[in-house]
């Protein structure tokens, strides 16, 4: 009896060898024996992989020197401490010297006079008020005989508003915040007609602290004045060339007077349709500046 395996017969396939069996998987430990309870995603990896490789941080660095102060630093900190120490040394000096007393205060006593003062005798040694506080209507001149009322202006002394004053000019807005803006009190006119040839002689007041508007209103503006009395503060003149009525090709010549008094300013105007003659000018403002002096 021989030990080898028969041989199948001829013609026949041999049958097919069995796959092998694959190894027993190791049981998996239970939750109780765990730590803690792996997460769903988790693989395991097998006991023989190769351990991963570890990130190199690159070749090691020599230790930093320390930083060494900035001169700015150095500069800010001795600055501090140089005042601190200073203001305490100054300090300490001031403090062990003497105070120094301070001299007295010398004020004036009060002087009294020794008899009662006369309010007569007092009053007339103030200065003399150039303020002109009266009706200025009974210092205005009056129309002369034989003239005639020139248009709708008053041919005798009438007071006057700030407004009909303002539109005896071509600037009449400017002249009315002029006015209002520099003390402006009060003013009066006359004006008549003789001819062809019509007069207006106005007085204007300003407040009693505004004596100096009343020198602009009068002379300010005004050149070339020539005196038409003595110790009047003011003057004439005359134009030589005409001059036209607003609105209108009319033209005329125009002389003009002004002076100043206190807080009141004269004006004395003609208008001529040929050249003024300065001596009725000048006659006319001597006529009113003598009724204010």
């Amino acid at each position: 009896m021989t030990t080898e395996p028969a041989l199948p017969p001829p013609g026949t396939a041999p049958a097919p060898a069995a796959p092998p069996r694959p190894a027993a998987m190791p049981a998996e430990p239970s939750s109780a024996e765990l730590p803690f309870a792996a997460p769903q995603f988790a693989t395991e990896v097998p006991s023989d992989a190769p351990a991963p490789e570890l990130l190199s941080a690159g070749p090691e660095r020599a230790p930093r020197a320390p930083r060494r102060p900035r001169p700015v630093l150095l500069a800010v900190s001795g600055l501090v401490l140089g005042t601190l120490v200073g203001g305490g040394v100054g300090y300490a000096v001031q403090a062990q010297r003497p105070p120094t007393p301070l001299p007295p205060i010398q004020v004036a006593r009060p002087s009294y006079p020794a008899a009662a003062v006369d309010p007569t005798a007092f009053a007339a040694q103030q200065p003399k008020p150039l303020a002109i506080d009266g009706d200025l209507l009974k210092l205005l001149i009056g129309a002369p005989d034989g003239s005639a009322a020139w248009g709708e202006f008053p041919d005798k002394p009438s007071w006057v508003s700030v407004g009909e004053l303002a539109e005896h000019s071509d600037s009449a807005v400017r002249d009315f915040k002029d006015l209002n803006s520099r003390g402006f009190r009060r003013a009066a006119e006359v004006n008549w007609k003789k001819g062809d040839t019509r007069y207006r002689v106005s007085l204007v007041q300003y407040a009693p602290d505004r004596a100096n508007e009343a020198a602009t209103h009068a002379v300010g503006t005004t050149r070339n004045l020539k005196p038409f009395a003595d110790g009047a503060n003011g003057g004439y003149r005359v134009d030589e060339t005409p001059r036209y009525w607003a609105d209108s090709a009319d033209r005329y010549y125009y002389g003009q007077a002004v002076a100043q008094r206190g807080t009141v300013a004269m004006v004395v105007e003609v208008f001529d349709p040929k050249p003024v003659n300065p001596d009725v000018v000048k006659d006319l403002a001597k006529q009113q500046w003598e009724r204010l002096v």
